[in-house]
């Protein structure tokens, strides 16, 4: 199966997400990542959706999507054509002896510690899933009490943009 990421422009008012969502729970296809927020107009929100399928399967979705009235435009994004990043902040387990490791870990994968207390750190760090999941991946060792990531969020590269027609 492939990843496909959606980028959906809707209008920002209650219940849209769940109508979106909700097309996805009723065809059985599984949402791998989503992310949520207003664009430069108030009115209007970007839905970024990740999902594991395949094309027909997209399309099928493409098109029930703009059947739904609060529904602006729809794109899916190709990888070579967008800037995808995520976000996920995980408290380490720590001690004295360790706590110098862990930020140098942290370090290298440009992550920000943004909390120390005498038994944990705090890091958040951006970029794609293959770089967070590289850095969980390093700090397990030490032990991660909690995790809290985002969904993927995207834009496509250069002069392209989405944005409703005016």
């Amino acid at each position: 199966m492939e990843k496909y990421t959606l980028s959906v422009l809707v209008e920002n008012h209650a219940g849209v997400l769940s109508r979106v969502v909700g097309l996805f729970t009723r065809r059985g296809f599984n949402i791998h990542s989503l992310s949520v927020g207003t664009t430069v107009d108030e009115t209007v929100s970007r839905i970024t959706i990740e999902v594991k399928g395949d094309i027909y399967m997209v399309e099928q979705v493409s098109k029930q999507l703009s059947k739904l009235m609060e529904v602006i435009k729809i794109k899916t994004l190709r990888n070579d054509e967008m800037v995808k990043r995520g976000l996920v902040l995980v408290k380490i387990k720590s001690v004295p002896k360790n706590r110098g490791e862990i930020i140098e870990v942290a370090n290298v994968f440009r992550a920000n510690v943004v909390d120390i207390s005498a038994s944990t750190i705090t890091a958040e760090l951006t970029g794609s899933d293959a770089k967070i999941d590289a850095f969980l991946k390093m700090v397990e060792c030490y032990g991660i009490e909690e995790i809290a990531r985002t969904g993927m969020t995207a834009l496509e590269r250069g002069a392209d943009t989405l944005k409703p027609d005016k």
